[in-house]
């Protein structure tokens, strides 16, 4: 057994009493019910007929009606001043949906035409993207933080057609370059009352949906048009554009069920943000899908504003990413004093792979484990998770879900894959192709859409192994892996491990050059409160490093930093410290928190 798979059994597993449990999880026997799966199962569970229509909109909201659930709320939404909350029925989105659809049906927005949202988690945009599937366009939604470049790129790439964003943000980040996006029609302002509050060269939004008429009946969607276009940074060039299609719903749907355990009668909060597929696929359609209740904040994160809501809401599935996981434990359990959360009975994190550190602490903090899981843009919906009723093992990403099959595979010289069946061995995590989300292409770049493939396989780029229980163990992305030394090191193991100290917050490892090893292991630190940077801490750290790792993959040097470079999803940018470090071209930084430096 490597070094790595006897780092994975350090801690020990969290076992699940099924009395226990507050609701009866939708996945209880995970043997059974994956072999008895059959995704024609969850077809008829949405209502929907072999070779029928298939509508996301509808299905999310015109089928929960006709079921009874009109006057229930679907979406709660706080604002940033917690001075203009509103709530939203499921009959009410239904009908903002159809005026919206009514909208774009005026301008000429044709099904396959590409609206684009640009404006912060406001019910405006929740309404645009069901208004948008509900007409059959194809909708692309922007984070609100983004420069006038990657706008451009992305808006450009996409063709967009529509745009609907603030007075605010066109007129910083659209107006000046108008001119140079030929495609781009109709901008749609959400905060301008009439068509003479608006932009110049804009639209009023709330004077359109007053006089639009309703798109009561959606179109004709088939289950393999597109639907939503997800675009993800690339290390150099443009980014990429990830297309889905309106049978990812099934995918949306049984995931919510079995990975986050989502039933009708719970109130469901997903921080992400709509501009990151999370927050489309989880943070909009899964919730609306099952008939659960959905909590929108508009504001971002805040520790205590985060600890009232759970509170105020009695959330009771909660889906979050590690950062901000990280972000609540550097705070320590002080600001949980007094605090109680009688409702919340499930925890789940992505966004990158959860440190056995940050499960246990959800044990320690809540009285709940925290639940890693797995998947990507181009996956569309998460296909490997720890489940409610199913063991835990603290850095594990889980198990497949049902109709998921997932392998460790190794590529061979001539292109094929060859399956690795021994346990605990390295190599690249691979879906096999043809679940319902899979992205059916990369927009205008479909030869590299062609290279995530080998036949039957769908290539991650992602290194894992796999256990003999069948639970899966991420090592690193493939160009992000160090040899050093003659060893293959992968930076989450060296990271887990670092994290354990605790003056360690947050810590990210890349490799650098060595003329003797090749590369040696570079760790990038993070302190928590009460921690100062000094020779003596630095020292420690690589003892301990070195202590818990061996010497060959332990990190030979560490730097203090006051944070990390990371996405706006919360995903750790260690190429761009490498970048930085050696001096290279940081490639596409679209997607930077803005105070990552």
């Amino acid at each position: 057994m490597n070094e790595a798979a006897v780092r994975q059994s350090a801690w020990a597993p969290i076992e699940k009493d099924s009395t226990s449990f507050l609701v009866s999880p939708n996945l209880l026997d995970y043997q059974r019910q994956r072999a008895e799966f059959d995704w024609r199962f969850v077809r008829q569970e949405l209502g929907i007929g072999d070779g029928g229509r298939v509508n996301i909109a509808a299905l999310a909201l015109d089928r929960q009606v006709a079921m009874g659930l009109g006057d229930k709320d679907a979406l709660i939404w706080l604002s940033k001043g917690r001075d203009s909350d509103s709530r939203f029925t499921y009959s009410e989105l239904l009908a903002a949906s159809q005026r919206f659809a009514g909208v774009l049906d005026d301008l000429g927005v044709a099904p396959g035409d590409r609206v684009f949202a640009l404006c912060g988690r406001i019910p405006e945009l929740y309404v645009a993207a069901l208004g948008a599937l509900r007409l059959g366009a194809v909708f692309c939604p922007l984070f609100s933080a983004f420069g006038p470049e990657p706008i451009f790129q992305r808006l450009g790439a996409g063709e967009g057609r529509v745009l609907v964003t603030t007075s605010r943000l066109y007129q910083r980040r659209i107006a000046p370059q108008r001119d140079r996006l030929p495609a781009l029609e109709h901008v749609l302002v959400v905060d301008a009352e009439t068509a003479g509050d608006s932009p110049t060269g804009t639209l009023s939004l709330p004077e359109l949906m007053a006089r639009a008429a309703s798109r009561t009946e959606a179109p004709e969607t088939g289950p393999d048009d597109y639907a939503l276009l997800h675009f993800t940074s690339r290390t150099t060039g443009r980014p990429k554009g990830a297309l889905h299609v309106h049978q990812a719903a099934l995918m949306h749907y049984a995931s919510a069920r079995y990975a986050l355990d989502l039933h009708p009668d719970d109130r469901f909060w997903c921080t992400a943000d709509p501009g990151w597929v999370t927050g489309t696929s989880y943070g909009i359609i899964a919730p609306l899908l099952v008939g659960a209740t959905m909590l929108v904040d508009e504001a971002e994160f805040d520790l205590g504003r985060w600890y009232s809501n759970l509170a105020e809401f009695d959330i009771t599935v909660w889906y979050t990413a590690p950062t901000a996981v990280r972000m609540l434990m550097k705070a320590g359990v002080a600001p949980l004093a007094g605090r109680r959360f009688p409702a919340l009975r499930f925890i789940a994190s992505v966004g990158e792979p959860l440190n056995p550190e940050a499960v246990v602490w959800g044990v320690k903090a809540f009285g709940l484990p925290i639940h890693d899981n797995w998947w990507q843009t181009e996956t569309g919906g998460i296909a490997i998770a720890n489940f409610a009723a199913m063991e835990i093992r603290p850095g594990s990403m889980g198990r497949p879900l049902p109709g998921i099959e997932a392998a460790v595979v190794r590529r061979l010289p001539d292109g094929g894959v060859e399956e690795i069946l021994a346990p605990d061995v390295d190599g690249e995590l691979a879906i096999r192709r043809d679940w319902p989300s899979m992205f059916r292409d990369y927009l205008g770049q479909h030869e590299r859409y062609q290279r995530c493939f080998s036949g039957e396989w769908y290539l991650s780029g992602d290194l894992a192994r796999r256990d003999a229980d069948g639970y899966f163990w991420f090592v690193g992305r493939a160009d992000d892996l160090i040899k050093t030394a003659g060893h293959l090191t992968g930076p989450f193991e060296v990271e887990s491990a670092l994290m354990e100290h605790e003056a360690v917050a947050e810590a990210a490892v890349i490799g650098v050059p060595d003329e003797t090893a090749g590369q040696i292991v570079k760790a990038f630190v993070v302190l928590h409160r009460g921690f100062d940077p000094s020779t003596e801490l630095n020292l420690a750290l690589l003892g301990f490093a070195r202590k818990r790792l061996g010497a060959a993959i332990a990190p030979r040097q560490i730097d203090f930093l006051p944070n990390l470079p990371k996405t706006r999803s919360g995903k750790i940018m260690r190429r761009l410290l490498k970048a930085r470090e050696l001096g290279l071209e940081e490639g596409d930084t679209s997607t930077l928190e803005e105070d990552s430096r």
